[in-house]
């Protein structure tokens, strides 16, 4: 690969290339990123993107030390305890390769990066709707391919970003989904791996267990009608050869074709939906929340929908719903366990499950991650617990999806961690139980939560903050200091981020008992006061819809907030001054003033370290506050302030500080 040296602007300044904006990295060219890396780390950089370290059919686990994961000779997951991870929608940045890019507007600190689902989206384009195991082909960058001619295809491109962000000394995870698109290529090549109902206009006619058994009927029905895929294998003789006689690679070839055939697939697959859907058969769409079971359809006239080839969809409800009861009409879950007589009364018979299932989808994920040698998951819907008697007393390899998918990973990549989607709502409100003791039941290491659904200094906020420290302290998971995530940011939350998301920010660095998240987007989120055109806002990029409410009609627009982003840069140069490893990440931590259930102060103040450490301190209220008395004025020297204040007496709104010793 040629230098592009001569024509370089930037270049690494400590961990990160200071004062380049978001906006900007994404537009860098390859070959300056690629100069300005291997500035900064040497030949490493060339081998990351060498074909010998790039194919997709080698084994990640195989690479050389400094291209596998900075942690991957932890014995564990606990570091991500500790880790304050990004979360990264590769649709906001265009393509995979400006991952990279975007990468590098960011410290050190930062040290861990969630990509959202990279597979190929299903019917609403939703990134959590998955509708093969073939990666996204809108994720591929023609400018990677044209300067390295041998990343030639989304994987190789996927794992040289992998190898790079190694590197950089990130850990890289992915998201492991329970469920798929409804008429994912997974449920018509798999019908017995998921749930099946029969409707006929507004009534479900039938949900018997075994209702799968007439949907492969029919795919083979259709199948022989219509021919082979690829026009020249044999079919099949029978459904049990189809379904149980071909290998998956076997089954989607005959049935859908090539998978560089996007087209052809997408074809294909209509075909065979329209044929189930004129039999009235659909697979059981998602649910959340308890009772989680026993559907009907929605009578309202408005939820009805005609599609493009005038099939008419209806939406469902649960019959008995509880507060945040939801039906994901986009999504089928997977069928883990048996059913109790015959599904009658839509009953789970927790004590069969159907191991075939559940190898199924653990070897998926142990395949991806080898291939791409990813350091952790984030498990989607990790607050899923149907059980109506909460956590048994015994929980064994099949209690949960997402923790079998870990331990699986973990027989090979010990180090492998497990950052859980879940909010923890109060007990049987988004689960059965206590989302808690879920949450150790399934070996999480770390859970999302929902401070980004408070606005700093609330009630809620603080409560939350308080509740969050305790089970930091007692619980074996940590729960994450969130600053945004790509859920909340759409018009509805613009209200949470009007004020304070620098000291979000600031506070998900310097509290280091907790993880934190941010979603990409953050550095430079303009203030909405009202909603802003949907291009704005990352959340509708987890989407790809052209009409209705979500729909977007170009790329991602990054804000124009330039104050939140120099304030965001001061941080960063903060943490660049600190041996944050040691100080910050590796350090002990002691409440002066620690966060308050009920509010009765806003502002915390902390010791990292010995007490000869540092003490940092927050005003999380809208307006001043008097400085505490724990903060000795001749013991203390401040070094820092989120709003550059110099008041020695009184903290403004919003403001975090840091302090070293007087005599430092």
């Amino acid at each position: 690969m040629m230098s592009n040296s001569a024509h370089r602007r930037w270049s690494i300044d400590g961990t990160y290339v200071r004062a380049l904006r978001p906006d900007e990295a994404v537009r860098l060219p390859v070959e300056e990123t690629v100069d300005i890396l291997t500035q900064r780390f040497g030949d490493c950089v060339q081998r990351s993107l060498s074909p010998e370290q790039t194919s997709p059919q080698v084994s990640a686990g195989n690479a050389p030390r400094e291209l596998r994961g900075p942690l991957s000779d932890q014995p564990d997951g606990r570091w991500l305890k500790t880790s304050n991870m990004v979360g990264i929608n590769v649709r906001t940045v265009g393509n995979v390769w400006n991952v990279v890019n975007y990468m590098l507007t960011l410290p050190g600190a930062v040290d861990s990066v969630h990509l959202l689902p990279f597979w190929e989206a299903g019917v609403v384009g939703s990134l959590y709707g998955t509708s093969s195991w073939n990666l996204n082909r809108h994720f591929f960058s023609t400018e990677l391919f044209e300067v390295c001619p041998h990343l030639h295809t989304v994987g190789h491109q996927l794992k040289a970003v992998v190898n790079l962000l190694h590197v950089m000394g990130r850990s890289v995870g992915m998201d492991v989904i329970p469920h798929t698109d409804r008429f994912s290529e997974i449920v018509l090549a798999f019908p017995h791996y998921f749930e099946w109902l029969r409707r006929a206009d507004l009534q479900i006619v039938d949900h018997r267990e075994n209702l799968h058994v007439e949907a492969q009927a029919a795919i083979f029905d259709l199948l022989h009608e219509i021919g082979p895929a690829n026009g020249q294998t044999s079919l099949p003789a029978d459904c049990h050869e189809l379904f149980e006689g071909l290998d998956e690679a076997e089954r989607l070839l005959l049935l859908f074709g090539e998978p560089e055939d996007c087209r052809g697939r997408e074809e294909r697959r209509n075909r065979f939906v329209r044929y189930l859907h004129g039999l009235g058969l659909e697979p059981v769409p998602g649910t959340m929340a308890p009772p989680y079971r026993g559907l009907t359809v929605d009578p309202d006239p408005q939820a009805c929908s005609t599609d493009s080839f005038g099939m008419q969809w209806r939406d469902y409800v649960i019959t008995k719903p509880t507060s945040m009861s939801r039906v994901f009409g986009p999504l089928t879950r997977y069928k883990l366990f048996q059913r109790k007589n015959d599904n009658r009364d839509w009953a789970i018979d927790f004590h069969r499950p159907r191991p075939e299932v559940w190898d199924y989808v653990v070897s998926k994920y142990c395949g991806v991650q080898d291939v791409f040698g990813l350091d952790f998951m984030r498990g989607d819907m990790s607050h899923v617990q149907m059980r109506p008697d909460g956590v048994p007393a015994k929980v064994d390899q099949y209690y949960d999806l997402l923790s079998a998918v870990k331990q699986g990973v973990r027989r090979s990549a010990p180090h492998f961690g497990y950052f859980a989607e879940s909010f923890l709502a109060p007990t049987g409100v988004m689960a059965y139980g206590a989302e808690e003791d879920h949450l150790e039941a399934s070996d999480a290491d770390t859970t999302l939560g929902d401070l980004q659904s408070t606005a700093v200094g609330d009630i809620d906020f603080m409560d939350q903050l308080a509740r969050y420290d305790e089970i930091a302290r007692e619980r074996s998971f940590a729960p994450a200091f969130t600053v945004i995530t790509s859920d909340k940011d759409d018009p509805r939350f613009d209200g949470f981020f009007e004020a304070g998301l620098e000291l979000r920010f600031f506070l998900g660095l310097f509290l280091p008992h907790m993880p934190s998240y941010v979603s990409l987007g953050f550095q430079l989120r303009n203030v909405h006061l009202r909603p802003a055109p949907n291009e704005h806002y990352t959340k509708l990029y987890v989407f790809q819809e052209t009409t209705g409410p979500k729909a977007t009609t170009g790329p991602f627009i990054w804000g124009r907030n330039l104050m939140l982003f120099h304030r965001v840069q001061r941080i960063k140069q903060l943490c660049e001054s600190l041996d944050y490893e040691k100080s910050v990440r590796g350090s002990a931590m002691r409440w002066l003033n620690a966060p308050e259930a009920g509010g009765t102060s806003r502002v915390i103040t902390w010791i990292l370290g010995a007490e000869e450490g540092l003490l940092a301190c927050a005003n999380l209220g809208a307006k001043p506050a008097q400085l505490p008395e724990t903060v000795d004025r001749c013991g203390w020297k401040m070094v820092f302030s989120t709003t550059g204040s110099r008041r020695q007496d009184r903290l403004g709104a919003y403001e975090g500080r840091l302090y070293v010793p007087a005599r430092v």
